[in-house]
C-alpha cells in the first residue's frame, strides 16, 4: 500500500470522518488475497507461539436456507464468530464450520408456490445467505460446509436408519397420529404446540390412523434423563424442560382383567394393562378408559357406527379433544379389580387417554383425581357416588373439601381401603405392590412421558427412507452398496397433499434386494430432525466418502465445547441429537466415556432480538412506516390523527413492520460497528431490543481508536513502531501507574471471554481502556513506547470483535513513515495477561550508624536479609558502599535497613 494511501487513512482517522462501513470491503478483500481466497483470517496461516494441545470445537446451530438471513442470524454469528477468534489467537485446535439445514416443509412449500424444484430454490438461497455471512466478517472454516439435502450427505443419514433398524430402534406400525390438514403430512408429538397447532403451518392438527416409521427413543429414556446431570454448562431451564418432556415416573403397573356381557364375544385381549403412580388408590377405582387405538376400541368400532362418529368428531379436534371431558361407554364389557372381584368396573373411550402412554389404558379414581372427578360427574351423573379411600394426615395442612376429590399424595387410609386402613399412603402403595406381586398381577415400574420419535413424512423434499416393501419378503432395508436412494429429479411441484415420491412410478417400482422379484420403495421421507441430529459428526469428517466419519475424528473433537443457538430448540433439535449421539457411542462408532455419549458439553442460548413497534393507542393496530412520523422529542405521531403512537419492542415479524435488515444495518455502518453494538445492548441469554439510533456511541468508540492510532504514529522517529510481538516494559512511574491501570480492564477483558462468557461487557472495557490510553496521551507523561505497546495490545483485545478497525488502526501506526513487510494484525498471539506492579518502596540505608543512600525497590525488602543484601549489592550505590565488605549484621524496619560491618 503506498504512503499517499495511508496517509489519506491517518489524515481522515485524525479528523474523525472514517466511513466505517468502507473498512469492511478494504480488509476483506486484503485478508483473502492473503489467505489465497480459501478464508478471511490470516490468522489461520501462523505458527502461533501460542499454539497449545487444547481442543475447541465452537459451532452455531447451522441455518435453514431461507436466502435471507435476520437479526437473530446476526446475533448468534456474531457471538459465535468472537469466541471462535478469541480462541483461534489462544493457539486452541480449533473447528469452527458452517452448513445448511437444507430440506424440510418451507422449501418444498416456496418451491410449490414458484412451481420450481426445491433443490434450486434451496440452493439460491443457499448461494445469498453466504454472501451475507460474509458482509457480518464472519470467520467460518468454509472447508467444512454441508449440505443436508446433498446426496454425499443424505446417504448417511440413510445409513444411520438402517444402523437403527439392525439395532432394533428403528420399526413401522400402525398408530394413532398428528397430521398437518394443511402441509398434509405427519408430525411427531414434540411438533404439536400446547394448543394443538402445527409448529410449522399453524393448523389445528387431527388425528388418524396410519402405518408410519418411528424411532425407539424411549430405550433410551432413562438415560437421556438421568445424564442431564452431567450437563453443568447447560441453562438450567433448558434441561427442566427436558426433563419434563422426558417424564420419568415411578409408579406401577397392574392389570385389570376385562370381560364381554355376552360370553360367546371374543375379545382381542382379557386383561387391561395400567400403570399408575397412585397405585394405594386401587379400591377408589370406579371406572377404566381406553384410547382410540386400543384393540378393544378398534373392534367394537368397526361395528358400532355410533362410537366411529364419536371417534371421528375428536379425531378433528386433535390435541384440543385431551381436554373433553365426554367418554363413550362400552356397554358390552366391564373390567374387574385384581385386587377384589366383586369390584365391576365400566370401560370408557375417552378423548384424554394418549394411546402412546403407557398401554392406552388408564384407571378412573374420581375420588383422588380431579379429571377423573370431573370424567366421572359428566359421564354417570352428577349424583353419582364417588369411593374415598385416602383422608386427610393430620399432622399435614392438606384439607379435605366435601364433595371435591381429595388429591395430596400424603395421607392415610380410611375403612374404604380394606387392609390398607391405617396405613400411610406410602406405606399403602408398597403393601399393594407386593400383593399384586404374589398373584403376578402387578409390579413396580418405570414410565416415561416421552414417546417414540415418528420420523415419516409424506413430503418430497427429504431424505427417502431406505425401506423396499416386497410381496414375499415384506420389509426389506436397502442394500448399503445402493445407498443413497436418491430423490428423483421434479421439474416442478404442483401442490401440496399426499406423497409426491407416491406418484412418481419409476421410483417406486423397484426389485427386492433379496427374492429379486418385483417391489415397491417407501415413498415417505424423513423428518429433517433425522438430518440434523447427526450434522455435528459430519463436520469433522465432510469429505468421508467410506463412512458418515471417522471414529478416530468423533473421539478426539466430540463433545461439542460450545453450542450455541436459540432456546427454541430446547426439545426437539436438543433431545433427538443427544438420542443419536448416545446410539453411535454405543455401537462403537466413537468413544465418549466421559460424558457418556453426550453430544454437547457446554449450551449457550442467545436471548431473541425484538424490534420496535408502533401501535395505535385506541385500536391496537400495528403501524407501517408510512403511518407515523417520529417528531424532534423522540415521539411518534400518527399521521392520520396526530395522536402519539405507543412505542414497544416485540418479536421481529413482517406483520408488525417492525423487522430490521442486518444488511442495511452494516452497510450503513460498517460489519463492526454492528457486530460490536448487538454485543453491547444485552447479556447474550436476555432479549435485544434492537434501536438502531444507539449504535452512533459505538462508532465514536470506533473512531477514537483510530484517531488514537494517528496520535500515537505522530510520536514515531523516522522507524516503524513497534512489531506485534515486541514487549515493553513499563521504566518510569507513569508507566507503571498506567500499566495497573489498564491491568484491571485486561483482566476483565479476559474475565468476559471466561467459561460463561459476558461479551457486553467485554464492550465495556474496550471503552474503558480506549478512554485511559486516550488520556495518557494528551497527558503525555510516559514513555513513548509503553504507550505504542499497551496500544497494540488493545487492539489484539479487540480482534475478535471488530477485525477490520482493529487492522485499519494497526496499518496507520505501522506505516506512518516507512513501508514494511505486509503483516497483519488478525496474525497476532492473544496478548498475556501482566500482574500489576506494586508501588515502588524508598529505604534509607545506614551502614554503622551513618546515613549512606537511598534505594527504591518494587518489592518488600525486609522480609529476606540474603535477598535484601543481594538486590542492593546489584545497585550502584549498594555495591560502592558494600561491596567487597563483610556484613556482620543487617537490622531491617520499615522503610529503613541497618548494616553492621566490619571496618
Amino acid at each position: 500500500m503506498s504512503r499517499s494511501a495511508i496517509g489519506s487513512s491517518a489524515k481522515a482517522a485524525a479528523q474523525g470522518v472514517v466511513d466505517l462501513a468502507s473498512l469492511d470491503s478494504k480488509w476483506i478483500s486484503r485478508w483473502k488475497t492473503k489467505c489465497d481466497n480459501k478464508f478471511i483470517n490470516p490468522r489461520r496461516l501462523t505458527n502461533s507461539k501460542n499454539k497449545t494441545d487444547k481442543k475447541m470445537y465452537s459451532l452455531t446451530m447451522f441455518p435453514y436456507p431461507s436466502g435471507m438471513l435476520h437479526m437473530g442470524h446476526l446475533r448468534v454469528y456474531t457471538i459465535s464468530d468472537v469466541l471462535a477468534r478469541y480462541y483461534r489467537m489462544n493457539g486452541y485446535d480449533l473447528i469452527h464450520p458452517m452448513g445448511w439445514d437444507a430440506f424440510g416443509l418451507p422449501a418444498e412449500n416456496a418451491a410449490v408456490e414458484r412451481k420450481v424444484n426445491p433443490e434450486v430454490w434451496t440452493k439460491l438461497n443457499i448461494s445469498k445467505m453466504k454472501d451475507q455471512m460474509q458482509l457480518m466478517s464472519t470467520d467460518f472454516d468454509w472447508s467444512r460446509e454441508l449440505s443436508t439435502c446433498d446426496p454425499e450427505y443424505y446417504k448417511w443419514t440413510q445409513k444411520i436408519f438402517l444402523e437403527l433398524y439392525k439395532n432394533g430402534l428403528a420399526y413401522r406400525k400402525k398408530a394413532e397420529i398428528n397430521w398437518d390438514p394443511v402441509d398434509q403430512t405427519v408430525l411427531a408429538n414434540e411438533q404439536v404446540d400446547a394448543e394443538g397447532r402445527s409448529w410449522r403451518s399453524g393448523a389445528i392438527v387431527e388425528k388418524k390412523l396410519l402405518e408410519q416409521w418411528f424411532l425407539g427413543i424411549t430405550k433410551y429414556a432413562k438415560a437421556l434423563n438421568k445424564d442431564l446431570d452431567l450437563l453443568v454448562d447447560w441453562p438450567s431451564k433448558v434441561k427442566t424442560m427436558q426433563r419434563h418432556w422426558i417424564g420419568e415416573s415411578n409408579g406401577c403397573e397392574l392389570k385389570f382383567p376385562v370381560e364381554a356381557n355376552v360370553i360367546t364375544t371374543k375379545l382381542p385381549v382379557d386383561v387391561l394393562d395400567v400403570f399408575t403412580t397412585r397405585v394405594e388408590t386401587i379400591f377408589s377405582v370406579q371406572y377404566l378408559a381406553l384410547s382410540f387405538d386400543h384393540p378393544i376400541t378398534q373392534m367394537y368400532a368397526k361395528t358400532n357406527s355410533k362410537l366411529q362418529e364419536f371417534i371421528e368428531k375428536f379425531n378433528k379436534e386433535g390435541e384440543e379433544s385431551e381436554k373433553s371431558k365426554e367418554g363413550y361407554l362400552l356397554n358390552d364389557i366391564f373390567a374387574t379389580n385384581p385386587l377384589d372381584a366383586n369390584f365391576k368396573l365400566p370401560v370408557f373411550v375417552a378423548p384424554y387417554v394418549i394411546s402412546s402412554y403407557g398401554n392406552g389404558a388408564v384407571m378412573g379414581c374420581p375420588a383422588h383425581d380431579t379429571r377423573d372427578f370431573e370424567f366421572w360427574l359428566t359421564n354417570m351423573g352428577p349424583d353419582s357416588a364417588i369411593v374415598y379411600t385416602v383422608e386427610p394426615n393430620k399432622n399435614t395442612e392438606a384439607e379435605f373439601e366435601e364433595g371435591q376429590p381429595f388429591i395430596s399424595k400424603d395421607g392415610i387410609m380410611n375403612i374404604n381401603s380394606k387392609f390398607l386402613n391405617g396405613l400411610s399412603t406410602k406405606q399403602a402403595r408398597e403393601k399393594v405392590v407386593e400383593e399384586l406381586k404374589l398373584i403376578q398381577m402387578g409390579n413396580h415400574k418405570t414410565n416415561f412421558r416421552i414417546r417414540d420419535w415418528l420420523i415419516s413424512r409424506q413430503r418430497y423434499w427429504g431424505a427417502p427412507i431406505p425401506m423396499i416393501h416386497c410381496d414375499d419378503c415384506g420389509v426389506v432395508p436397502v442394500p448399503d452398496e445402493d445407498l443413497p436412494v436418491k430423490l428423483p429429479h421434479i421439474d416442478k411441484l404442483l401442490g401440496r397433499g399426499g406423497s409426491p415420491l407416491a406418484q412418481i412410478e419409476e421410483f417406486v417400482n423397484c426389485e427386492c434386494p433379496s427374492c429379486h422379484k418385483p417391489a415397491k420403495r417407501d415413498t415417505d421421507t424423513m423428518d429433517t430432525f433425522m438430518d440434523s441430529s447427526w450434522y455435528v459428526f459430519r463436520y469433522l469428517d465432510p469429505k468421508n466418502k467410506l463412512e458418515p466419519f471417522s471414529k478416530e475424528a468423533a473421539t478426539k473433537y466430540m463433545p461439542v465445547d460450545q453450542y450455541i443457538g436459540g432456546v427454541e430448540h430446547a426439545i426437539l433439535h436438543l433431545l433427538y441429537s443427544r438420542f443419536i449421539s448416545k446410539f453411535f457411542n454405543d455401537i462403537g462408532w466413537y468413544d465418549n466415556k466421559e460424558f457418556n455419549g453426550e453430544p454437547f458439553k457446554q449450551l449457550i442460548t442467545q436471548g431473541m432480538v425484538h424490534g420496535k413497534t408502533f401501535v395505535n393507542p385506541h385500536t391496537g393496530k400495528f403501524l407501517k412506516p408510512d403511518e407515523y412520523t417520529i417528531a424532534d422529542n423522540g415521539n411518534a405521531i400518527i399521521n392520520e390523527t396526530g395522536e402519539v403512537a405507543f412505542v414497544t419492542y416485540e418479536k421481529m415479524s413482517k406483520s408488525k413492520y417492525n423487522g430490521a435488515d442486518p444488511a442495511e444495518c452494516i452497510n450503513k455502518h460498517g460489519a463492526d460497528a454492528t457486530r460490536a453494538h448487538i454485543l453491547f445492548q444485552a447479556p447474550m441469554n436476555d432479549v435485544l431490543d434492537w434501536d438502531e439510533a444507539k449504535i452512533v456511541g459505538i462508532e465514536r468508540f470506533l473512531k477514537k481508536v483510530l484517531k488514537l492510532s494517528v496520535d500515537l504514529a505522530d510520536g514515531c522517529k523516522d522507524e516503524s513502531t513497534i512489531g506485534l510481538e515486541d514487549y515493553i516494559k513499563p521504566t518510569s512511574d507513569k508507566d507503571i501507574s498506567l500499566h495497573n491501570e489498564l491491568y484491571e480492564f485486561e483482566k476483565g477483558i479476559n474475565e468476559s471471554f471466561g467459561k460463561n462468557p459476558s461479551l457486553n461487557t467485554l464492550i465495556s472495557y474496550y471503552m474503558k481502556y480506549t478512554n485511559a490510553l486516550t488520556s495518557a496521551v494528551k497527558k503525555d507523561e510516559n514513555t513513548s513506547q509503553y504507550l505504542q505497546y499497551k496500544f497494540l495490545k488493545l487492539l489484539k483485545y479487540m480482534a475478535p470483535v471488530t477485525p477490520s478497525t482493529c487492522e485499519e488502526s494497526f496499518e496507520i501506526f505501522r506505516y506512518k513513515n516507512a513501508e514494511n513487510a505486509e503483516q497483519f494484525l488478525l496474525e497476532a498471539d492473544w496478548p498475556k495477561l501482566e500482574e500489576p506492579i506494586r508501588a515502588g518502596i524508598n529505604y534509607n540505608i545506614m551502614i554503622n550508624g551513618k546515613m549512606k543512600f537511598v534505594h527504591k525497590s518494587g518489592e518488600e525488602l525486609i522480609k529476606d536479609a540474603e535477598c535484601c543484601v543481594n538486590e542492593l549489592l546489584e545497585t550502584e550505590q549498594g555495591a560502592k558502599h558494600l561491596g567487597g565488605k563483610e556484613i556482620k549484621k543487617v537490622i531491617m524496619k520499615k522503610g529503613t535497613i541497618v548494616f553492621i560491618v566490619k571496618k
